[in-house]
């Protein structure tokens, strides 16, 4: 309650309350801003969260997923004469340096190193236009709204994502388990070549020092992108997402926001992964049927208080042969007449077609294993 009355006193002051309810309107003091569920992608809450905006250095985020698909956290990457001396936040490094893509990355995330941005940049596409268009070519893949000109995030045209966007990035990178790692540590002491002593990083995003339940993160700021921070938090198995561009109250918001995702939404899981959800006919094979499971799990945040129903899309039958694991159908996780997730419904086992060779073959086999046993 104590929480609440801040945030209402906090938004009172810049014309903005947020509602207590999923009901009811909640207005943030930002230029764009969204919260979704990790675990499906549902929009739980958005404000002009689909147009494209500066997003300094949260950038960084989709420059740490793509070096981390595309790189090992041991290779040595060397900071080139277009890394050192990157204006803005920086690693300090010298033209030449080396460190562990590993040791760069925590320099990347935790400091918001620009230098060790590019060097990382150069290091995967070898060089920074190279390299952005492969965050485009990442960016359109996820569904998200963005621009990459750069693999840092200081003020260029054209250089900017949406809320919506940038969340969805940050949904990515958070299935990536060293990121998760990454993104979560509070404090890095990394090498620093050439002197006595070394790197000491404190990560910026200060959700993990003041807010229960927090992930991860990054912050950004620029003149023209202002204050830019997205985030991440996980409690009772419901993992939120949210993202805030041009947000003077940043941190007060994502934990406002957070706190909104937590108090009105649950986390459902109508089906786990595997689980058997039905039997449908084969005509022309071994056996009569096959099991039919979930590809993965049927999981989505609801409303609290609000009951769920799950539909299934099957075939009245299928034809042989059948590989485990062949999709068949799809699994939709219903609230209220809308279909907030869904899943596939995949073959637990294959059903070989029923012919003379096949015949023939199995009994040839049944009859060598039983001299083998």
């Amino acid at each position: 309650m104590r929480r609440w009355i801040a945030v209402i006193l906090l938004f009172a002051a810049c014309g903005h309350v947020p509602a207590a309810s999923a009901s009811e309107p909640f207005r943030v003091a930002a230029k764009g801003a969204v919260l979704i569920d990790a675990d499906s992608g549902r929009v739980l809450f958005a404000q002009n969260a689909d147009k494209r905006l500066p997003m300094a250095s949260t950038t960084k985020v989709m420059t740490t997923l793509l070096a981390l698909e595309n790189a090992g956290l041991d290779e040595m990457v060397t900071a080139g004469k277009n890394a050192a001396g990157v204006p803005g936040t920086s690693l300090y490094l010298s033209r030449g340096e080396t460190l562990s893509m590993e040791h760069m990355l925590y320099g990347l995330m935790l400091r918001s190193g620009n230098d060790a941005a590019v060097a990382v940049a150069e290091h995967v596409a070898g060089s920074v236009p190279a390299f952005a268009d492969m965050m485009n070519a990442k960016a359109e893949a996820l569904g998200a709204n963005a621009h990459f000109v750069n693999p840092h995030g200081l003020d260029a045209e054209g250089h900017g994502i949406s809320a919506l966007g940038l969340a969805l990035v940050m949904r990515e990178a958070m299935k990536n388990e060293a990121f998760r790692k990454i993104t979560g540590t509070r404090r890095k002491i990394i090498p620093w070549v050439g002197n006595t002593y070394s790197r000491v990083l404190e990560n910026k995003n200060r959700l993990l020092k003041t807010y229960s339940g927090a992930t991860g993160g990054k912050t950004g700021y620029t003149g023209k992108a202002g204050r830019c921070l997205v985030f991440s938090a996980e409690r009772d198995s419901l993992s939120l997402i949210g993202a805030v561009l041009n947000c003077p109250t940043w941190f007060d918001t994502a934990a406002a926001m957070l706190d909104y995702g937590f108090e009105n939404f649950r986390s459902e899981v109508a089906l786990q992964r595997g689980q058997r959800i039905d039997t449908v006919p084969v005509t022309g094979g071994v056996s009569k049927s096959v099991d039919i499971v979930a590809d993965a799990p049927l999981r989505t945040a609801v409303p609290i208080g609000q009951s769920v129903t799950v539909a299934r899309r099957l075939p009245k039958q299928i034809e042989a042969p059948v590989r485990a694991g062949q999709p068949v159908g799809t699994a939709l996780l219903i609230v209220d007449g809308q279909a907030l997730a869904e899943c596939r419904l995949i073959a637990a086992s294959d059903v070989p077609r029923r012919d003379l060779r096949a015949s023939i073959i199995r009994l040839l086999r049944g009859w060598i294993l039983s001299f083998q046993a």
